[in-house]
């Protein structure tokens, strides 16, 4: 599970708007992708990359693709596959994008990842989709890239989870350019 997250724990605002949340990836001089766009701090590219390259598979909820339109058709940071939950079905014209997919609840989603990955890294989307993927106790680490500011309401990191989930010391504390990378294994 991961995701940038403001220090009371939010990814967005109550508009959806990640405000300062991805200053942190134009921050610094080391170019994160072929883009030319994200521009990290060594620290944070030393962290970030290896994990960027493991990930096969991004889970994500439906409200998420539809607020990125989808990232145009090219799935985020090049990553092989999306799989959107969804209860609702594909938007019509998007039988010929053949890396995403889309399921019906976290089961499924997480079922159809695991094939697409192989033994590559699933990765999910904070938000109510991390939240109930957590909760199912199918997230074996949390990752934060926690950003120095204070929303005071939003979109919560965990969703609406709503019972305690303990993890375990954070085995990675790296500070960068604006964003202190955080890595938590999930207690089972």
């Amino acid at each position: 599970m991961y995701a940038s997250v403001s220090v009371d724990g939010f990814i967005a605002d109550e508009n959806d708007q990640p405000g300062p949340l991805f200053d942190w990836l134009l921050s610094g001089d080391v170019p994160l992708d072929d883009s030319g766009v994200l521009k990290v701090s060594q620290t944070s590219y030393d962290y970030v990359r290896p994990y960027w390259d493991e990930i096969a598979v991004t889970i994500a909820g439906r409200h998420v693709f539809d607020i990125t339109d989808g990232w145009d058709g090219k799935p985020p940071s090049s990553i092989d596959h999306v799989v959107v939950v969804t209860h609702r079905p594909p938007p019509e014209d998007w039988e010929n994008y053949e890396q995403f997919h889309f399921a019906n609840g976290i089961d499924a989603a997480m079922a159809k990842a695991q094939e697409l990955a192989g033994d590559r890294v699933v990765e999910v989307a904070a938000g109510d989709v991390g939240g109930q993927v957590l909760a199912a106790g199918l997230v074996d680490e949390v990752r934060m890239d926690v950003v120095p500011v204070v929303f005071g309401s939003g979109k919560r990191f965990f969703g609406s989870v709503n019972a305690q989930h303990l993890l375990e010391d954070p085995d990675v504390v790296i500070r960068g350019n604006r964003v202190l990378h955080l890595r938590y294994p999930a207690r089972r």
